[in-house]
């Protein structure tokens, strides 16, 4: 079976058993839109299908993982709700029966952050850094980072990176257990591609029994979140706060919350 990508702006190569899918807008710090969070739930559903992949592994660049969404996809785009393409991607991962590793370097912002709560290995070069500023926007948490964050941080630096969100680097990532490893940015996708590699040469059946296992616990749980958020982000989206933080955005100044 041949992954494929409805996008450009996703690449995606399927060989020796891993599907490794590459953000490919490097000119707009690999900021997703609608169209390409759609190919990456396609490629996801064709990834759990087929018999040849065994493993997903996510990539960006080496400057840049994701800026997380495209604000002016936001602006300009069709009114969101929660079966919107991002949560449409984040349930298609958050249900992915097989390994997922991801290889971040530079900013993984939002949605790039939240979805390596889903990833079963995280390797970070050393200039990557995490950013969760949705309160920041007028939006709120999404992925189920409300639910996951705490469980693996503690609800203060949770509080911290989803209240504040303020940055933080790959140390302290490596720290709280959201990464594996910290490696130069030059060999951080071809140390994820070997760690790929060793989990592809393992029995298929007994990694996903070995995932489903690890995840039954909370399954639903997270599933139930990622739609929850989904409703109150839709809803923030279309009130004053996202839409004056949004404008701020394409007018690079800082937004005005007074009264909001």
């Amino acid at each position: 079976m041949t992954i494929q990508s409805s996008c450009d702006d996703i690449r995606v190569l399927a060989e020796a058993g891993i599907c490794t899918i590459t953000f490919n807008r490097v000119a707009k710090k690999n900021s997703l839109t609608g169209a390409m969070y759609l190919a990456l739930a396609e490629i996801l559903q064709q990834a759990a299908s087929s018999t040849e992949v065994r493993v997903v592994l996510f990539q960006g660049d080496a400057s840049v993982f994701t800026a997380g969404n495209d604000l002016g996809d936001f602006l300009h785009g069709p009114q969101p709700d929660d079966n919107a393409p991002p949560f449409q991607f984040l349930q298609a991962l958050a249900a992915f029966p097989k390994p997922i590793v991801a290889a971040v370097c530079g900013p993984a912002v939002g949605i790039g952050t939240t979805m390596l709560l889903h990833c079963d290995l995280v390797y970070a070069g050393d200039n990557a850094m995490f950013s969760l500023p949705f309160v920041n926007l007028g939006f709120c948490p999404e992925g189920a980072s409300s639910l996951l964050l705490p469980q693996l941080m503690g609800h203060q630096r949770a509080s911290e990176a989803l209240l504040l969100g303020d940055p933080f680097m790959a140390e302290a990532a490596l720290e709280v257990g959201l990464v594996n490893r910290v490696v130069p940015p030059t060999e951080c996708n071809t140390i994820a591609q070997a760690q790929a590699a060793k989990l592809a040469a393992k029995p298929l059946a007994s990694l996903m029994a070995s995932k489903r296992l690890l995840k039954s616990g909370q399954m639903a749980a997270v599933q139930s979140r990622i739609a929850e958020e989904g409703r109150v982000f839709a809803d923030l989206l279309q009130q004053p706060a996202a839409k004056e933080a949004m404008q701020a955005f394409m007018e690079k100044r800082k937004p005005n919350f007074s009264g909001l």
